[in-house]
């Protein structure tokens, strides 16, 4: 799963991408996409390394793509790369630097996040209205009640549309999915809002949302708001893990906000992590909220999904709290769980399988 990266000329997309992905790329790289993998933050894998001592530690990841950024005189152009993404992070400029002009004449964080949904919007009415014109043509040669659900559910997204509301804000059910599953509607994406600051706000990306009156932006349906300050992660990325600590502190942070970018893309995405830990590796999972134990089973190998017999599980803060395994079982915090359990986010589990 890939999560676009967009964003107005200037506004920092590109530096954020590199030091998320470590990838070598020239911010001045033009109109070329680039693919990149970031580390999902987790330091329940270090507790839990602790107890096992493995040779290897793997963290769940995230794919990024930073696309050519967003030229109001090739708009459709530029939008047309999303068609390929699961989820969008837009990159809205909150920085004032007299030195790197801003596209539109002036900051205005607020405008570009509606100016950019708009676009979205505007993609989807025109493509869902050649759509309803294609189908109302059929209807009139012949009755098709696959046709009438089809219409149905589009006139529905139309008017939803036409109140300038993204359909991410949408609620479908599973059946009325099913007949527009097809379209990669644009504007249906889960969103990620990513305010970049200057340096002066290093110190309150929890603050930003109120103090530029972006509560507008909070609190809709499949849709989050992330504050970083792009400079202050390029010179974290740049430290010793130790410097980088106490630069951190210094400002009153906990961590870099790049962390809480990559977690809110994970859980955007309606992923979660479940663990696998032994002395040869301690390793986070992805699958999607709601998965079963069979098909957690399957993002490890083909064969365990297949032979499937039960899975041994524990929560991870039970575990860590028990100190092994064999401490946890005694306490009857290990379950036996068998395909159907719908695995939780931060399970440790061992599958047993046949073959």
């Amino acid at each position: 799963m890939q999560t676009g990266i967009i964003g107005l000329p200037q506004v920092g997309k590109t530096t954020l991408f590199r030091i998320l992905t470590k990838a070598h790329v020239d911010a001045k790289s033009g109109q070329t996409a680039h693919v990149g993998v970031a580390k999902v933050p987790e330091p329940r894998l270090g507790e839990l390394a602790k107890l096992y001592n493995p040779k290897k530690i793997t963290y769940a990841t995230v794919q990024y793509v930073d696309l050519p950024g967003v030229q109001k005189e090739r708009m459709r152009e530029s939008l047309a790369t999303l068609r390929d993404v699961d989820a969008i992070a837009h990159v809205i400029r909150v920085f004032d630097d007299p030195s790197v002009p801003h596209s539109e004449g002036s900051i205005d964080p607020l405008r570009d996040a509606t100016n950019l949904d708009l676009e979205l919007i505007l993609s989807d009415h025109d493509q869902i209205s050649k759509r309803l014109e294609r189908v109302e043509k059929d209807l009139k040669k012949k009755k098709d009640p696959l046709l009438e659900h089809e219409k149905g559910v589009l006139e529905k997204c139309k008017v939803h549309l036409e109140a300038e509301k993204p359909l991410r804000e949408l609620e479908l059910t599973a059946e009325e999915r099913k007949p527009i599953g097809g379209f990669l509607f644009l504007s249906q994406r889960p969103m990620l809002y990513v305010l970049n600051l200057g340096d002066d706000e290093a110190a309150e990306l929890d603050k930003a949302v109120e103090k530029h009156k972006l509560a507008a932006l909070q609190g809709r349906p499949n849709t989050a708001v992330v504050a970083v300050c792009g400079r202050l992660e390029a010179e974290l990325a740049e430290m010793e893990e130790k410097a980088a600590a106490e630069l951190l502190a210094s400002y009153g942070l906990k961590e870099p906000g790049l962390n809480r970018l990559i977690r809110a893309t994970y859980d955007l995405m309606g992923l979660i992590p479940f663990f696998t830990a032994g002395e040869p590796e301690v390793r986070a999972w992805t699958i999607r909220r709601g998965d079963t134990a069979v098909k957690a089973a399957g993002e490890i190998h083909s064969d365990i999904e297949k032979g499937f017999i039960r899975a041994e599980v524990v929560r991870c803060e039970d575990l860590l709290a028990a100190g092994s395994i064999h401490a946890a079982k005694e306490k009857a915090q290990v379950r036996l769980e068998g395909k159907e359990y719908v695995v939780q986010e931060g399970d440790v589990i061992l599958f047993r399988h046949s073959g």
